[in-house]
């Protein structure tokens, strides 16, 4: 895949902070995750920097399961499984056959969805709308599982959905990261076997995790004691913005 020795000082320090920024997203704000993506991306190929994500990510979930370990309404994840695992497999398929310039462009529109999805979520809850809300239709959980999974499987951006799934639900602060936490641990252990089978985790990936764990830990540690303090919706706003613009990278490169 590469070698993680041939990495740039820059390329360094960017992974420096897109460790710090998935430990964060863990225990604070986890639409930051599509930020993660689009940074990655500017240092591996798109495709490979999925299976460079995985790892780390495993290790913010443990983290936040370890801190909100009592903080999760198990009913609400349950009743996503089987919907999460038809994403899942789909997200699969799509994974395994596409070029990595075709997975570059599918994960680019579909983080810029998720992006628009998550503005208009928030402009009907500014008007005290329940355009998400889990009693407007029986189809609202199937369709976010199974959007979760896919999304979660192709590019780890799955943060998005669960945001809108469990605001849905009307959880505090606490549960909504406990559960959201609980279900990021789960989803990604599953994908594990499916990222080696294509080839995007490597030992020398691994390699590459394991310098991160400082970093993921630091971020899961500023999460905890700054996520109270933090205007939430100026946070997200600016984190959402860029991650359009990195999603945009992806879709036409020449651009940037």
């Amino acid at each position: 895949m590469f070698i993680f020795s041939f990495l740039s000082i820059f390329e360094w320090f960017l992974s420096a902070i897109i460790g710090i920024f998935i430990g964060f997203s863990k225990t604070g704000i986890s639409t930051i995750g599509i930020f993660n993506v689009s940074l990655l991306v500017q240092i591996f190929p798109a495709k490979e920097s999925v299976g460079v994500m995985l790892p780390m990510l495993i290790i913010g979930d443990i983290i936040a399961v370890s801190y909100y370990r009592k903080a999760v309404v198990w009913r609400y994840l349950l009743q996503l499984i089987p919907w999460v695992l038809i994403g899942i497999l789909a997200g699969f398929v799509v994974l395994w056959k596409v070029s990595g310039e075709e997975f570059q462009l599918v994960l680019g529109i579909l983080i810029l969805c998720l992006i628009v999805f998550q503005f208009v979520n928030d402009f009907y809850k500014k008007k005290e709308l329940k355009l998400f809300s889990s009693k407007t239709t029986k189809v609202f959980g199937p369709v976010m599982g199974i959007l979760a999974g896919f999304a979660t499987m192709i590019g780890n951006v799955s943060g998005v959905i669960m945001a809108i799934y469990l605001f849905s639900k009307g959880l505090p602060k606490k549960e909504f990261i406990g559960t959201g936490a609980w279900f990021f641990l789960a989803v990604n252990l599953i994908k594990i076997p499916f990222y080696i089978h294509i080839d995007i985790i490597t030992v020398d990936s691994l390699k590459y995790n394991v310098m991160m764990i400082p970093f993921i830990g630091l971020g899961a540690f500023i999460g905890i004691k700054l996520i109270p303090l933090i205007p939430q919706k100026v946070f997200q706003v600016i984190v959402l913005v860029l991650g359009a613009l990195g999603a945009i990278a992806l879709i036409s490169p020449k651009i940037f």
